[in-house]
């Protein structure tokens, strides 16, 4: 147990210089834009085009990183090739600059989706909450010492030092062990000769809308907010993710002591980011109006970004493929910030008054934050119901006809209905189920009603808990 609790600080402190490179370089990084500033390039190009690279590299890289070994591999080749991906940023504009941009940025995400195995091995699940604050800590942590000096002393210097955290992250994460034999048979053997307790695809959906929302209102911050506060660039540089790690650590601690569920933070961040596009609104553009609407806006999303990375981090368990569950789960984070991005500049394109931009601004966000609510319970129904087929899959043969038997005798059901309990047991779907016993949906509908209605529940993931309640109470 102590060994994989110091392998859990080691992968942690490995992925943190990973993740501060990224935060200060490829993903619209202060480091980067100082860069192209002190060279008078464009970089309306540059900045999208390592966007959708990233997208590209975290969407992709599950389906071709499949083992524990792979995934040592796919972090430490990903962070030697941004290291020479980004060499070409010392010297004057060329084309390798677009290049290599584009290249750090499929590859920083293949070593970042490859981390979800780390996060799987070395952090219990009820702990990962814990590890995803810390990554996000401390990597926010060297990305503001990493800004500071790229924005107030030398972009080369920043650079240099942003190079330095790939160097270093790259040999922590060598000196990870990858994972036993048996790992990675169980990631290889093929999704037919494993029991499967349902399908993950429909969470994963669900997941990545979730994600993708949620994270429209960073986009939005990226190209409404930050732009009327340039005249502020030395308070900026070192301020603004401030709030946002203070907010990470409260998270934290409160999670740690299982004060709150982690529901009540979905929505007191959904304040907090109205509450910032309102103040942005009526509030002038000083020092002390940036302290006020930086603090709403990053702790907002602070308690966004951990919200949804925690619930990453516990689905990991769910899939054979945890680089697969990750990045595609951070890829949904990607997209929603180049949504926002794309919405920003539309808005701010139209040439309108800071006011009226405002109110469009939170006008988008007060609609994908009414989005949110039904997606979030929709989400912990998915999760809840799979996690439980989970454990009814894992349970003998003996164990699975122990508790249909004690169905029978609790509370009698027809024939049909047992047929069709049978199949919700096995994760099947509506749809499945009706074609599995040729009958319509609608009849299996029914039947599913009347079941509910005889144990008193209201989701299939409050019948399977109430049915292995009663069978381990038995």
């Amino acid at each position: 147990m102590k060994s994989i609790r110091n392998y859990r600080v080691l992968s942690v402190a490995a992925f943190s210089f990973l993740f501060a490179y990224l935060l200060s370089f490829v993903f619209e990084g202060q480091v980067l834009y100082s860069t192209i500033d002190a060279f008078g390039a464009q970089s309306n190009t540059y900045i999208l085009a390592a966007i959708v690279a990233h997208f590209a590299g975290l969407f992709s890289c599950g389906f071709f990183i499949k083992t524990p070994s792979g995934a040592k591999s796919a972090m430490i080749i990903g962070m030697a090739i941004c290291l020479i991906a980004t060499a070409p940023f010392l010297f004057a504009p060329s084309a390798l600059w677009f290049v290599g941009l584009v290249t750090a940025g499929y590859a920083s995400a293949c070593a970042v989706a490859a981390w979800g195995f780390f996060l799987k091995r070395y952090t219990l699940k009820d702990e990962r909450i814990k590890s995803c604050a810390d990554v996000l800590i401390f990597s926010n942590i060297i990305m503001i010492a990493l800004n500071v000096v790229a924005i107030n002393l030398s972009h080369t210097i920043g650079l240099l030092l942003s190079m330095f955290c790939l160097i270093l992250g790259g040999a922590l994460t060598a000196i990870l062990p990858a994972g036993t034999d048996e790992e990675t048979t169980a990631v290889t053997t093929p999704e037919t000769e494993r029991k499967s307790p349902g399908d993950i695809r429909k969470p994963m959906l669900v997941l990545f809308l979730f994600v993708a929302v949620i994270t429209v209102t960073s986009g939005l911050m990226y190209q409404v907010i930050n732009p009327a506060f340039d005249h502020l660039t030395g308070l900026v540089s070192w301020y603004w993710a401030v709030p946002y790690i203070v907010a990470l650590v409260f998270m934290r601690n409160l999670s740690s002591k299982n004060r709150v569920q982690r529901s009540l933070f979905l929505y007191v961040g959904m304040g907090m980011i109205i509450a910032a596009f309102i103040t942005f609104m009526l509030l002038g553009r000083g020092t002390v109006d940036y302290f006020v609407i930086d603090t709403l806006m990053l702790g907002a999303c602070g308690i966004f970004d951990l919200f949804w990375w925690s619930i990453i981090g516990e689905t990991l368990d769910y899939s054979q493929n945890p680089a697969r569950m990750f990045g595609v789960g951070l890829s949904a984070n990607v997209l929603g910030v180049l949504c926002g991005d794309v919405l920003g500049v539309v808005i701010t394109s139209i040439r309108l008054p800071d006011a009226e931009v405002a109110v469009i601004a939170l006008t988008v966000v007060c609609v994908a934050l009414v989005i949110l609510p039904p997606l979030n319970r929709q989400l912990t129904m998915l999760l809840k119901n799979h996690a439980y087929l989970s454990a009814y899959a894992d349970m003998s043969e003996k164990q699975q006809s122990a508790i249909i038997c004690q169905v029978k005798l609790i509370d009698p059901l027809t024939e049909r209905e047992n047929e069709v309990l049978s199949l919700i047991l096995a994760g099947k779907s509506n749809k499945e189920i009706a074609a599995t016993m040729s009958i319509g949906e609608s009849t299996v509908k029914f039947h599913v009603s009347n079941i509910f209605s005889k144990y008193d529940v209201g989701s299939r993931a409050e019948l399977i808990s109430s049915l292995l309640k009663n069978q381990t109470k038995a």
